[in-house]
């Protein structure tokens, strides 16, 4: 049985022709700063999204984890949208790894406002924690892959200067963003003081992210990735990888957005299920579950024994991503799955 993995775009797997270039890389020791292939990596990354430097790592997490320390001192705290990755999903890392809390506020499809900020910045009292850092996501992976508009980055960017504060964008799908905005990665990255970026969700690289900024923040943030177990040796393997990805499978995204757009439409036509169509901006679809008498674990259980893999997201929501997988027949196969699991 053919399996259709709309888990999630981390389930991409390398091409051959990028299997190619990474049997083929350059290496060298990258904690000694020595890969070649590393270096070729960062410095197109950094060159990219408009910034002085670049540190690959090996994950996304890492990457936000990192920005997070270096952007703080123990006993700060941070702002970001309710349903964040480095809130839901990254074990508590700012508390555990940097002694900074979090100040959640509930956004709108993921998108917080400049005024949500300005209220939620402490006072200059002693006894309160120190507002230092603003992380915003964008794709909005929670809210179902929706675009951040710049206009609203723009002004909570404003902000932040006029209130001396640092910005993070965890841009783990920015390039997801990029293709549906038809802006450069520059144009969002320019707002922020560091950016992270994910080369193994829809690039379909096997492992690795990398963290932009000034050359002051990359030399520290390098120092944090050893400690924090982060350095590699001959990771140029992974950065041909990462390379190939972005000069290649980038513009494809495209694709992956009109797929997620179909899949959209025709579950919001089946009975019991509920789809916000015009949250449906990039390859990331939030199915709700309207049926009283069915749960999300049970659709999903009944849909995997069928070969159609998808995410439980809550009580009575899944959650389908879209990649390079998933082709016109895979989508077709998986429609068909949903309608003969529905109708039992």
């Amino acid at each position: 049985m053919s399996i259709v993995d709309l888990r999630s775009d981390t389930v991409t797997k390398p091409t051959p022709a990028m299997r190619r270039v990474m049997a083929e890389a350059e290496v060298g020791d990258d904690v000694y700063g020595e890969d070649p292939s590393v270096n070729r990596l960062q410095e197109y990354v950094a060159d990219l999204l408009g910034h002085e430097a670049a540190l690959f790592v090996p994950s996304g997490t890492m990457a936000n984890q990192i920005a997070i320390h270096c952007h703080t001192q123990p006993g700060d705290e941070l702002i970001c949208e309710a349903q964040s990755h480095i809130l839901d999903y990254e074990m508590g890392g700012a508390a555990a790894l940097s002694g900074v809390s979090a100040r959640p506020l509930a956004g709108e499809a993921g998108v917080i406002t400049a005024a949500q900020v300005a209220a939620a910045i402490r006072p200059p009292v002693y006894y309160f924690a120190r507002t230092r850092l603003v992380v915003l996501e964008n794709t909005h992976n929670l809210a179902g892959g929706t675009v951040w508009p710049l206009p609203e980055m723009q002004k909570i960017r404003d902000l932040a200067v006029s209130a001396s504060l640092r910005m993070h964008l965890d841009g783990a799908r920015l390039w997801n963003a990029c293709v549906a905005s038809g802006l450069a990665p520059s144009q969002y990255a320019r707002l922020f003081d560091s950016v992270s970026v994910c080369f193994s969700k829809g690039l379909g690289a096997p492992v690795g992210s990398a963290l932009v900024g000034s050359q002051e923040f990359i030399a520290a943030a390098r120092r944090c990735r050893k400690r924090f177990g982060g350095g590699m040796r001959q990771a140029g393997i992974l950065a041909a990888a990462a390379l190939f990805a972005l000069e290649h499978h980038r513009d494809r995204l495209a694709e992956d957005h009109a797929h997620a757009v179909q899949l959209a439409q025709a579950l919001a036509e089946m009975p019991g299920l509920r789809v916000d169509l015009p949250r449906v901006q990039t390859n990331i679809v939030m199915i709700d579950v309207i049926d009283p008498a069915r749960e999300a674990a049970a659709i999903s259980a009944a849909l995997k024994q069928e070969g159609v893999w998808v995410s439980s997201a809550g009580i009575r929501r899944l959650r389908a991503v879209t990649h390079y997988e998933i082709t016109a027949s895979a989508l077709e196969r998986a429609l068909g799955v949903f309608r003969r699991v529905l109708k039992g």
